[in-house]
């Protein structure tokens, strides 16, 4: 593609990054083939292609953000879909998050639009802070079927009935510490916590814990690492995602009298894509770019780390099992098969749904703020799902895992859970 930016705009390092994607885009529209918009609403400003020509148009010209721009941004689910079809290698990832924070910075939303994402984006990094809002969410649950389904309030809606119908106890393997490794030490690892998983399903984070240390790893949950920064990056609310990156750098490299872990695992794959992408976050941060490069660098996650670990699983019960394979996991970290694999070779009846290159409507905060899109994809996904005639679906991303959750009436459950209980843990809870 070819583009004509300035010099003077071309001094900038985020119009540098950006000029370089579009560059590389051969308006082939391959993309367009596996985008869940434009399969969903057929809108050519709806798919990648079309989203590329609006961000592109908005940065040379230098303008700020107009609202049709905002309009068919804010419907990319940044599912990365594009980037695994793609034969140019247009990095969209990186183009459309700059394109976010550009229209956070330039566009005046409406008042109602800004008010829930500040509300977002303040409650849902803070474990303590989301699981108030989730006490309150939970008794309001009964009301939403009075809210309608169109316009602002749908987005009140979407968020009590995404409310779930009781709250789990925090755990304490959620605090700082180290757990030892059963056996000798193999691995030192850091876990990210995570932000909110550990307040819907802090069992992932224990059959994490179980099972690495069970596989020779000392486990660190470290002092003042939290959430990992996507669900504001996302929004394009960058210094907030960057302080919160800027802290697990300095947590994790603290660790071990200051060598850093071994590994950092992360069995959240939407956090994991954003981890693994610091050292492009902080490459213009003289403080903090080498040991993000190097945090990046370190950054497993945790189906990686098992396939290395390489534990000896054998299913209970030859269950047939549903992958649903996350789009951060196959699309932002090129993973798709491997926890696949994984759960095959512990003697788990894998099987694939139709469709599985297209998201399931959660990404991120995308279901609360694009309702209507994120129902539709979420009821495709399901019907898939439940075409396998599985008995379970396994997942390794807690907005996937939520937003299958809350429409099928099958257990679903962590790719984590499955191999644990089929090296000696305990049968996942939503099984029982």
């Amino acid at each position: 593609m070819q583009t004509s930016f300035t010099l003077a705009q071309l001094a900038d390092a985020d119009v540098r990054e950006s000029e370089s994607i579009l560059r590389k885009c051969v308006h082939c529209g391959f993309c367009t083939a596996t985008c869940p918009t434009y399969v969903l609403l057929g809108d050519e400003l709806d798919s990648p292609r079309g989203r590329i020509y609006l961000i592109k148009d908005m940065f040379e010209k230098g303008r700020p953000a107009d609202a049709r721009t905002v309009r068919h941004v804010d419907r990319c689910l940044s599912c990365l879909s594009c980037m695994t079809t793609c034969p140019s290698g247009v990095n969209y990832m990186h183009l459309v998050d700059h394109a976010r924070a550009h229209i956070e910075e330039t566009f005046a939303r409406p008042w109602h639009d800004r008010l829930l994402r500040a509300v977002l984006a303040f409650v849902l990094p803070s474990p303590a802070r989301f699981r108030f809002a989730l006490i309150g969410a939970m008794f309001a649950r009964p009301l939403a079927c009075l809210l309608p389904k169109r316009g602002p309030l749908a987005r009140l809606r979407a968020m009590l009935r995404m409310a779930p119908k009781a709250i789990p106890s925090p755990s304490p393997v959620d605090l700082p510490q180290v757990f030892a490794a059963r056996g000798p030490v193999r691995m030192r690892v850091a876990l990210l916590s995570g932000c909110a998983q550990q307040v819907l399903a802090p069992q992932l984070n224990e059959a994490t814990v179980r099972l690495l240390s069970r596989l020779g790893c000392e486990v660190a949950v470290a002092e003042g690492a939290g959430c990992c920064g996507a669900l504001v990056h996302h929004m394009g609310k960058t210094d907030a995602s960057h302080i919160a990156a800027a802290a697990n750098i300095r947590a994790w490299m603290k660790l071990w009298d200051g060598k850093g872990p071994d590994a950092v695992v992360v069995n959240a794959s939407g956090c994991g894509t954003t981890v693994k992408d610091y050292g492009f976050m902080f490459r213009e941060d003289a403080e903090l770019r080498d040991a993000a490069a190097e945090i990046s660098k370190r950054t497993r996650d945790v189906s990686e780390l098992l396939a290395e670990l390489a534990p000896e699983a054998k299913a209970p019960d030859k269950i047939a099992v549903a992958y649903h394979s996350a789009c951060s996991l196959q699309h932002g970290q090129k993973l798709g098969a491997l926890p696949r694999s994984l759960l095959a070779k512990a003697g788990f009846d894998v099987r694939d749904p139709a469709e599985g290159q297209l998201c399931c409507g959660s990404a991120g905060t995308y279901n609360l703020m694009q309702p209507e899109i994120a129902a539709a994809l979420q009821a495709r996904k399901v019907a898939n799902l439940k075409a396998t005639g599985a008995a379970v679906v396994a997942a390794g991303n807690i907005g996937c895992m939520a937003q299958i959750a809350a429409a099928a009436d099958m257990p679903v459950v962590h790719t984590v859970e499955l191999i644990d209980w089929a090296t000696g843990g305990p049968k996942p809870e939503a099984m029982n």
